[in-house]
């Protein structure tokens, strides 16, 4: 259910019109932080996709639970008429279905690897219990045993962008209406 009015005509893209209406200095630094986690990542594509679906199903985003960066990032930029030089989906093979469907049990399910096990980890307590991943020496260190510092700037910087920005979507509703990139830009 949406929680701001959004007129008749822009019902189907409820986002896009609160990003033209409302706070638009805000909504675009928003969309440029989103971006730049898609363009610049060093992380594997599993190992983002790991956090990220966590992550959404964490805030309950819709939207965000039905997104695959192999085949939907390159839509972000589609409106812009440029494809920048990299993305995140360079960075390795796609996941399959199974992956994401097993991302909940990460803690059980073989289909992780230790690096994309730990990365789900971080995603979710990041989430949920901040005060206590800050605090855990050893997951710090089996984190730093795994990804350098950069990587872990990196994810951190992710798993932020994906937590607000997820949230926003899923609080004020826009991910009840919003399609699919992919739909969008067909």
């Amino acid at each position: 259910m949406l929680r701001i009015d959004i007129p008749t005509e822009s019902a189907a893209d409820p986002y896009g019109y609160a990003a033209r209406e409302h706070g638009r200095e805000i909504m675009a630094a928003a969309d440029v932080f989103s971006k730049a986690v898609y363009q610049h990542s060093m992380l594997s594509l599993r190992e983002f996709e790991g956090a990220r679906s966590r992550i959404a199903q964490i805030n309950g985003c819709i939207i965000c639970q039905q997104f695959r960066a192999a085949q939907d990032a390159p839509s972000m930029f589609a409106a812009t008429g440029v494809r920048p030089d990299h993305l995140v989906t360079d960075n390795g093979p796609a996941p399959d279905e199974a992956f994401y469907a097993a991302v909940e049990q990460w803690r059980s399910s073989p289909l992780f690897s230790p690096r994309e096990r730990t990365a789900i980890e971080f995603a979710e307590r990041f989430a949920e219990e901040p005060k206590a991943i800050a605090a855990d020496e050893a997951f710090w260190e089996r984190a730093h045993a795994l990804f350098s510092d950069a990587e872990i700037v990196d994810l951190a910087h992710s798993v932020a962008a994906w937590v607000g920005l997820g949230r926003v979507a899923h609080v004020l509703g826009f991910d009840s209406v919003c399609l699919p990139f992919q739909q969008q830009a067909g």
